[in-house]
């Protein structure tokens, strides 16, 4: 990976919108390049999609809660069976298995907090095994990209 390699994941991170040949201009290259460049780019993984980002808020969905659990359960069939109980809930936008205090944190959109107190007994119920479950709502989100800083 080059610098205009970095440079074109840099474009694609901010707009995937303009043409190819706005793009190759933005990156010093004319379009044929650019897009043997970006098919590259995908073929090795580095671009693994592109998505159009919906606002929550707009959606119904503006309540973002952080869950923190704990569990007594570490072996591997308990993780693959928690990590398809995750994949099944559509509100989990994001999870993770963490060193430190907590085992998991995840990330859940919702409606409101009583779709999340819905969300929660569901959850605690169907996943054995969880010692701790933790919960925080953000009051305000203060930054948010998805962009990687290349």
């Amino acid at each position: 990976m080059d610098k205009t390699d970095r440079n074109i994941l840099r474009e694609l991170q901010e707009d995937t919108t303009p043409s190819l040949a706005e793009l190759a201009e933005k990156v010093s290259l004319s379009p044929t390049p650019c897009w043997k460049r970006i098919k590259r780019l995908e073929a090795e993984g580095y671009i693994t999609g592109r998505v159009a980002l919906v606002n929550p808020a707009k959606v119904g969905l503006g309540v973002s809660v952080f869950v923190h659990i704990k569990t007594r359960h570490h072996n591997s069939e308990w993780l693959e069976s928690f990590g398809k109980a995750v994949s099944s809930y559509p509100e989990i936008a994001e999870c993770y298995r963490m060193s430190g205090e907590y085992d998991y944190l995840l990330r859940v959109v919702v409606k409101d907090i009583e779709s999340f107190d819905q969300f929660y007994k569901e959850l605690v119920n169907k996943v054995d095994g969880l010692t701790d479950v933790t919960s925080s709502f953000a009051m305000e989100q203060m930054k948010y990209t998805t962009a990687l800083p290349l």
